[in-house]
């Protein structure tokens, strides 16, 4: 089942197996256009399609799960986003291979995103981990690391 549980709810008629996993996460942006063009690119290499779109947001969707981007009202923005103070860190997604992290990299280096650890890198996470670590437009911390 690798990382996932299923609940089984007994019904008169039939077994449901319901999985729980995440269904959204919501990210407020500084940026909404600027956004759109990294997470738009970025998710769609990840193989997740558009699924919704309005005035001050847009999400991505792979299976149930999607995430949402939505443009942060002017009176929030004074402060900014930084991963070390309380709230999210960072998202990680797999990546199928080592070959997919390799690839994304060189992508990402070619759309000048800012690569983190390259001191460390593919390794940053430790010696067993084969990762890239990037930031987005906000400097959201964001990471690919292979299954494998």
């Amino acid at each position: 089942m690798s990382g996932r549980f299923f609940i089984i709810i007994k019904e008169k008629t039939k077994d449901r197996r319901v999985t729980c996993v995440l269904h959204h996460i919501e990210i407020n942006v500084s940026d909404l256009k600027a956004s759109h063009e990294f997470w738009g690119w970025l998710l769609e290499e990840l193989e997740y399609s558009l699924y919704q779109e309005w005035e001050k947001g847009f999400s991505y969707r792979k299976n149930e799960a999607y995430l949402v981007f939505v443009q942060t009202q002017e009176r929030f923005l004074d402060v900014g986003y930084h991963r070390s103070r309380v709230g999210l860190n960072h998202l990680a997604f797999h990546a199928a291979s080592r070959e997919q992290v390799d690839h994304m990299t060189e992508k990402l280096k070619q759309r000048h995103v800012p690569i983190l650890y390259l001191d460390r890198h593919p390794f940053a996470g430790g010696e067993n981990h084969y990762a890239v670590f990037f930031e987005d437009p906000d400097r959201i911390k964001v990471e690919l690391a292979a299954s494998e």
